[in-house]
């Protein structure tokens, strides 16, 4: 059963085209804390994977982050592993091992979804649907049709999203 009314529309949605063992991703964090603090479930942020191919656990994190949603920490997760690229980048897939148990997950099933694969659909889906949209890097923000590449500058990246998200907003209000 859903609570939301037909006559509320649903909130704007700020997809982040992020990368788990990316050090740009990890400048990124600060912003989306900010944003996520300021707008509250007012803006939809939603979390896209896009592991780059120079970042060898970029994958394998993508795929544990999917495996935290499914139990419930989602963006903790994400925020300690991007927290963390340096043992990312030294210890590979036991330091994602090592998060989930540090944030009271199963790790002993992030170990198993790691191994079968579970997750490999949905990571695949978002790079394929980043690529199509023209992402090439990340952080990339995608907002009211608009694409913030955050790859090549943070500058300025956030006022920028507040100033779309605000627009969305008040139109939303009418």
């Amino acid at each position: 059963m859903s609570d939301s009314s037909p006559d509320r529309p649903a909130a704007p949605v700020l997809d982040v085209w992020c990368e788990l063992q990316c050090p740009d991703c990890r400048t990124a964090l600060d912003d989306l804390r900010a944003l996520r603090a300021r707008y509250g479930d007012r803006l939809e942020v939603r979390l896209r994977h896009f592991p780059l191919e120079k970042h060898k656990h970029a994958f394998a994190a993508a795929q544990a982050a999917e495996e935290a949603v499914a139990q419930g920490k989602g963006w903790p997760y994400a925020e300690a592993v991007l927290g963390r690229v340096a043992e990312l980048d030294r210890q590979g897939e036991p330091f994602l091992i090592e998060v989930a148990r540090e944030l009271g997950l199963d790790a002993e099933e992030f170990d198993t979804a790691l191994i079968d694969g579970r997750h490999i659909l949905i990571v695949d889906a978002d790079q394929a649907e980043g690529k199509a949209i023209g992402v090439t890097g990340t952080p990339t923000y995608v907002i009211g049709g608009e694409r913030l590449d955050g790859g090549k500058s943070q500058e300025g990246l956030r006022e920028r999203v507040e100033e779309i998200a605000d627009r969305l907003l008040a139109e939303r209000q009418g």
